[in-house]
């Protein structure tokens, strides 16, 4: 028998904290749904890396790191970026508060299992290295097709947040990433119905 354990149940609690906070948003973005979509994005940056420029990445991994990228915002909220980035001592104060938070959590779930979460959620320090450089660049992807939904609801509010993504994302230089722009960002610009309709290709 282990003690009672509430890292799960903090987990769950991921659809309460909401992002884009300094934005009037059409619809809220959580940070459950946020998580989802770089899981997503990120698993098939890997896919296609594997795919089409002869990578040979563990695409289930990616797809782990993926889902546990942004959890210690749980316990800090997720800090809007241009808070964060406003100045250099203040991303450093919150990298150390996002630490905090990651062990607080891993401290919850028994010992004997502390070890592989901490693997998965301190990934930057391991080997998973490339893998999480994939999982960044699903992260701008998210923030981009965001920026396309808000876009697409009427809402001006996300123009240069949208702007800013895309300079982002162009500027990691990730075939990858270019062939996801290229082939797939099209389709969230679509209807429901435009999307599954077959006759168009």
């Amino acid at each position: 028998m282990i003690d009672n354990s509430n890292f799960f149940a903090i987990l769950s609690r991921m659809k309460y904290v909401n992002r884009w906070g300094l934005m009037r948003n059409a619809r809220m973005e959580s940070l459950s749904d946020h998580t989802l979509d770089v899981v997503f994005i990120a698993h098939a940056l890997v896919v296609i890396a594997n795919t089409y420029y002869d990578a040979a990445l563990d695409e289930g991994r990616v797809a782990l790191l993926a889902a546990f990228h942004d959890a210690p915002e749980i316990i800090t909220g997720d800090l809007p970026t241009p808070v964060k980035y406003f100045d250099p001592e203040i991303k450093q104060s919150y990298d150390r508060v996002e630490q905090s938070a990651k062990k607080k959590m891993i401290a919850q779930l028994p010992e004997e299992m502390q070890l592989t979460y901490d693997g998965i959620m301190n990934a930057e320090e391991s080997e998973d290295d490339i893998l999480i450089k994939y999982v960044k660049a699903a992260d701008k992807l998210s923030a981009l097709i965001k920026c396309i939904e808000e876009e697409r609801s009427g809402n001006q509010d996300f123009e240069k947040a949208k702007e800013a993504t895309m300079k982002t994302i162009q500027g990691l230089k990730m075939p990858e990433v270019d062939f996801f722009l290229d082939n797939f960002l099209p389709g969230y610009y679509m209807t429901l119905d435009e999307q599954t309709d077959q006759s168009q290709k």
